[in-house]
């Protein structure tokens, strides 16, 4: 029993625990969100082609604004942007909520709305990544991620079924004004959290300079610029034909609806199961681990691609969501180890602007494709080049030998404890 304790250790650490309450609230009204919104631009009288530019709305500022978000989240405190970020994200839904409820949702107005958000999204992700190694003790990173990214494994799978059931009971657009809320909390929590707010003296350069020099703290790690691109081909080749034409094969050969939505959730009940198993667990070479078990995320594509039995094509989906978990956490903490924090957001955007860059590409091209060809000859190349690129990627010195660091007793201290913040730069909102 003491060992799993200690796996929860992290949590006492005050600032994590206040900041997890604010990320898991945030995310559950983010996953119900996405829902309400598709039922919402629907039952206002928009068409199949309306719901389209409404999700791209969101996604294209999303990619556009990452980079430049990355220099905001090195240049200015964390915590400021992520409360930015959050503020125009709560007021983004909580407009669009209104306008649903009055029952005058004009198209244009959606999709400005939307893009708010996305660029709410864009400003909160690199700081969220730069503001970890500063609110847990470096040496329970690993424990951190893996809490982190349980909490957005289980929203992710929670929130839909919640959003589904207020939908038929509410609306809609009652669904939009909890997310809005759910930012709100968000917004508390950072408030509360006693962090320093000192920056990096970058001087007077330019945004451009400062792109530049992210990019050089990116691309001179080999480990780290090879992996980024493994994940943005696996994205434009594996990921999205699998998310454009899963649900197609599940409507084909597995009953409809139903069946894409037990093969959803299982692979969130894997990535759930996958941070559990990683809990407490900090392998010497996290890379090689990242790698060998990231083959199983072309399982889910292998079993549908040979019309497997359902009860298989979830066993996939149950080991691609435990790969997609210790990835994510053993990805994440690695990056924070070996970066400095002075360049962490802005090397965060790039690695986040490579995994979406591409794959609104996959996927307007899965479908013509499989159109084309067949469903089983798209996936089954996605499958290919998962099991070619990982075998690669393997094979590279930097990424086999790539060892974590060893923390002793002397540094269980937090990563940047409030005390050796310089006072002169404290937010007057920090409590």
């Amino acid at each position: 029993m003491t060992g799993f304790r200690q796996r929860f250790v992290v949590f006492r650490e005050r600032e994590f625990s206040v900041f997890f309450i604010g990320y898991v609230t945030s995310n559950l009204g983010t996953s119900m969100a996405s829902v309400a919104l598709a039922f919402a631009v629907l039952h206002n009288g928009g068409s199949l082609t309306d719901l389209s530019l409404v999700l791209a709305a969101r996604i294209v500022p999303m990619v556009l604004f990452l980079l430049g978000a990355g220099v905001l989240g090195d240049r200015l405190p964390r915590r400021r942007v992520m409360l930015m970020a959050d503020s125009v994200r709560a007021l983004s839904q909580g407009t669009l909520a209104v306008l649903f409820l009055a029952g005058s949702a004009p198209l244009w107005a959606v999709l400005a709305l939307a893009a708010c958000g996305g660029v709410g999204e864009a400003l909160f992700r690199p700081s969220f990544d730069g503001l970890v190694p500063e609110i847990a003790p470096k040496e329970r990173l690993s424990e951190a991620n893996s809490l982190l990214g349980m909490a957005y494994s289980v929203a992710s799978v929670a929130g839909p079924a919640l959003a589904g059931a207020l939908v038929a009971v509410t609306s809609a657009a009652t669904v939009l004004l909890v997310d809005a809320l759910s930012y709100l909390i968000s917004i508390g929590a950072l408030l509360m959290l006693r962090v320093g707010n000192r920056v990096p003296d970058l001087g007077n350069s330019s945004m451009l300079a400062e792109l530049r020099a992210g990019w050089q703290a990116f691309s001179a790690h080999t480990w780290l610029w090879t992996v980024t691109l493994q994940f943005t081909l696996f994205n434009l080749i594996v990921w999205a034909p699998y998310l454009v034409l899963g649900p197609v094969s599940a409507d084909r050969d597995y009953g409809g609806p139903e069946a894409w939505g037990l093969i959803v959730g299982t692979f969130g009940g894997g990535s759930l199961l996958g941070g559990l198993l990683l809990l407490g667990r900090r392998p010497s070479r996290p890379l090689v681990v990242t790698t060998l078990i990231t083959f199983l995320w072309a399982a889910p594509s292998a079993a549908l691609a040979v019309r497997a039995p359902l009860w298989t094509v979830c066993a996939a989906a149950l080991a691609a969501g435990v790969s997609s978990a210790v990835f994510n956490s053993l990805w994440m903490t690695t990056i924070q180890q070996h970066v400095p924090a002075d360049s962490l957001s802005r090397v965060m955007s790039y690695v986040t602007f490579g995994a979406y860059s591409v794959g609104p590409i996959g996927l307007a091209l899965a479908g013509p494709l499989a159109e084309f060809t067949s469903i089983g000859l798209v996936l089954a190349v996605g499958v290919g080049w998962q099991i070619l690129a990982n075998s690669v990627v393997l094979m590279l010195p930097a990424v086999r030998n790539l060892h974590a660091p060893i923390f002793g007793p002397e540094e269980s201290s937090t990563a940047n404890p409030t005390e050796s913040a310089d006072p002169t730069t404290f937010d007057t909102t920090t409590t």
